[in-house]
This record gives structure tokens, sequence and C-alpha cells, in this order.
């Protein structure tokens, strides 16, 4: 079901060096090549507007809607129809989320350069967000509380969220999203999906306002149309196929270690899932446990597509060094380590999107209720890329404030720079405030 690759002796002395990120190959996720596809989506909403919204969701999701914005009373009646159990579930998550966002907002720092110098480091938040939550092969509710969370702790006033229609409930986005959006006080939330919400977001179209930024996860096409639209309007990044990599040695349960393979491969058909071991032992019980587990799944034809895609294997490595090299170079969006002083080995890792430290911290922890956010980066974009925070909904702001001694103590030095760079004009403006002090500037 799952092949392996063999990476023993590629570290070994005199060996050819080997490119371990693409040793561990991805699925092909060619945003390039869905952009045939999207520029005509976003230039029909960007000239018919709403209209095209409507053509779009008829087409695309097999729905007539008329009015594209959910009313109050179906937010409110999907909170009050909401199973309690799952009410407390996304309670907790909202409890535990909120507390490590609180924890990240950043405070304005001030550094005094002199008397009256004064450069104050400022954070504002970003005045209105659009967050777009999937409802294709599941409905993730929990990608609602992962991206309102933070931006209303961010100071974020104005958000909107949107969703797809479903056609079983009459055009509306599923209803326990709704809920959510209710329970968090979400209320301008709109029955659009794929990249006409983006368009719908990024142009401003019917009912919704432009947005400054867009955040949240989805298909090929929603990534596509943020890509193409940004510039127009902010964005997170662009999230491809979920993938999951596990560091793991003899310690490991092969079970435990099954078990979170197959819970990223459920996402999706794309989704990736590496082991990297370097217990041959390990391998075996792993490959022999996912012949048990999957076919006990619900979704055993996504999750088998899944494992048997070039997308994942189980790399076999020579020792944990090796193997932290390789998981270094892969970059996973998720990465698990299942070994001796897992937690010193977790301290090592340079590149992640999240990190879940030994055997009780699997990844399905941080998809609903570990406090962390689960809207991270793929496709090895941990290497230079965050997940989605606090920080992703605010902007820094550089407030400079010289009394006028302050400014005569450079000046010399402004005028000097601005010469040396052919801009007289920047000097001018330094001179201007200093007649009795500094020579004019010398006009023809």
């Amino acid at each position: 079901m799952i092949r392996r690759i063999d990476l023993r002796g590629a570290a070994a002395e005199g060996a050819a060096p080997v490119d371990y990120r693409a040793a561990v190959p991805r699925a092909e996720f060619d945003v390039e090549a869905a952009t045939h596809a999207v520029l005509p989506i976003i230039e029909a909403v960007r000239t018919r507007g709403l209209d095209a919204i409507r053509e779009l969701t008829e087409k695309f999701d097999g729905v007539v809607v008329e009015d594209i914005r959910v009313p109050q009373a179906a937010l409110d009646s999907a909170l009050a129809e909401l199973d309690p159990a799952i009410r407390a579930g996304l309670e907790e998550s909202v409890r535990r989320l909120r507390a490590t966002c609180e924890a990240e907002l950043e405070h304005d720092v001030t550094t005094e350069l002199g008397d009256g110098a004064r450069v104050t480091h400022r954070k504002v938040p970003v005045d209105r967000v659009g967050l777009y939550v999937p409802g294709g092969l599941a409905p993730l509710v929990s990608s609602v509380l992962m991206n309102v969370v933070p931006a209303q702790t961010a100071g974020v006033t104005s958000i909107a969220l949107a969703s797809p229609p479903q056609k079983e409930f009459g055009g509306l986005p599923h209803p326990t999203i709704l809920a959510a959006c209710a329970l968090l006080g979400v209320e301008e939330v709109y029955a659009v999906g794929g990249a006409q919400s983006i368009a719908m977001f990024a142009l401003g179209t019917g009912p919704c306002r432009r947005v400054d930024l867009v955040t949240g996860p989805g298909n090929i096409y929603t990534v596509t149309a943020k890509r193409l639209l940004k510039g127009e309007v902010g964005i997170d990044s662009e999230a491809g196929p979920t993938e999951i990599a596990i560091l793991a040695d003899d310690s490991a349960d092969a079970s435990y270690v099954a078990a979170d393979l197959v819970s990223q491969a459920e996402h999706d058909p794309l989704a990736g899932a590496v082991l990297v071991t370097p217990s041959e032992r390990l391998a075996g019980e792993v490959e022999a446990e996912l012949d048990k587990q999957v076919f006990a799944t619900k979704h055993t034809d996504r999750i088998t597509t899944a494992l048997s895609g070039a997308q994942s294997g189980i790399v076999l490595v020579d020792d944990l060094e090796q193997g932290l090299d390789v998981v270094n170079a892969y970059a996973a969006e998720h990465l698990e380590i299942h070994t001796e002083d897992a937690a010193g080995w977790a301290a090592r890792v340079r590149n992640a999107g999240a990190i879940f430290v030994g055997p009780h911290a699997p990844v399905s922890l941080g998809d609903y209720c570990a406090g962390s956010n689960h809207v991270l980066p793929t496709g090895g974009c941990a290497c230079h890329s965050s997940g989605l925070s606090v920080r992703a909904f605010t902007k820094s702001v550089h407030v400079v404030d010289y009394s006028r001694e302050a400014l005569a103590e450079v000046a010399d030095h402004v005028i000097t720079l601005a010469e040396a760079e052919d801009l007289p004009g920047h000097g001018a403006a330094v001179r201007v405030r200093f007649p009795s002090v500094v020579e004019p500037v010398e006009t023809s």
C-alpha cells in the first residue's frame, strides 16, 4: 500500500550529495496549470459581479442561490440545533486557541535613540478580513475557529466568512459551520465557494465589501485565485494538500504511527503521509498496521489512494541524525516526533509548520483542541513561512517622533547621504528647517 524509499548510505563519507527534499516527492499541485480555469472566473466576477457569482454557484455547486448572504435567522437556528457535545468541543477548542492567541499578541515597542529622538514599532490590526472555510470532502468546522479566533484576538473589527453552499441544506453552508460562526459572533457569512469567493472578497461584490486580507485553506482553484489576486488583496499563504511526516525510532508504537498516517491521508487523495525511520522492524510493523487500519475506516478508498500515491512513503535512513536532515529538508506541514528524548529531537527541527512531540501529541489534537492553529504552510513552504496566527492579522507601523534638536543632531548625515544618492531634494527638506544654521541649497 505504501512504498519504501531507502536513503541508507546516502550520508556516508564519499557518497554523492542527495537532495533530500527531492528524494521525498509531494503530490502534484500545479497552480500555474489551474490558472486558465480560474482567470475567467475572476474576470466574470470583476465585470458582472453578483450575477456571475450566482451563475458560477449553480455551475460548480449545483445550487441556485438568490441571496448569497446567509440570514441571521439561519445562523441562530444552526447554533440552537447544534449537538451539545459538538458545541462543548467547539467551546473548549475556542478557549484553548484564544489563550495561545492572546499570549502571541505583540505590544508596541518604543526605542529612545537620544533626547527627543524616538521610534515606536506599533502593531495595528487589519481593518477587514475575508475568511474562507472549505466544504467539499468534509465540512471543516474547525477551520472556522482557526481563522476567526486569531482575527478577533488581533482586534480585526470587520470579519466576513464564506463557505460553499450545500444542496442538501437548501443552498446554505453546512449547518455546523454556520453554528460555529454564530458561536463566535460572526454575522457576515456568505454561501459562496471556490475561486469565486476569493474574487468576491478581493474585488468587493454584491453585498460583500472589499476586504484587505483573505485567509483560509482551499482546493487548487481557491489557491490559484489567491495567487492571481495577490496584490489587490493580502493573502495568508498558498496552502496545498495536507501532509504529515513522522520521525520515529525503535521506541515508537507502530499502531500509533500508522493511525496518525491514516488520519492525514483521510483528508484528501492527494494528502502526503511520510514516515522517516532508521528501524526496518518499525517500518514492517507500520506496513502491517496500515493494512489492518485502512480497511477498518470509513474513507478507505480516499486513504488508500493517498497512501499509495507518490507523495507518501516510508523513508529508511541510517540513523536519527540523517532522519533529522531528511525532515528538515522536507519541511512538513505537520511533523510528529516518536523517538527516545522526543523533546530533544524536536528542539533541533528548523523546518515544520507545527511539531508534535511524543506519542500523545497526534496531529489530530492540533486539528481541534491543542490550542495551536492548523492552518499551516504546505509543500515545503515551512522552510520560509509560518502558520496562521495573530500576527497574520496585524501589520507593523513605524512611528517616528523627533524634536528639532534631535533632527539637528543628524541633519548633516541626512544631507550627506542624500547627496551621495544624487537626491538633493531630500537634503533640502532638512536644510529648510535650519535656515540660519545650514547654508541654503544653491539653485540655478
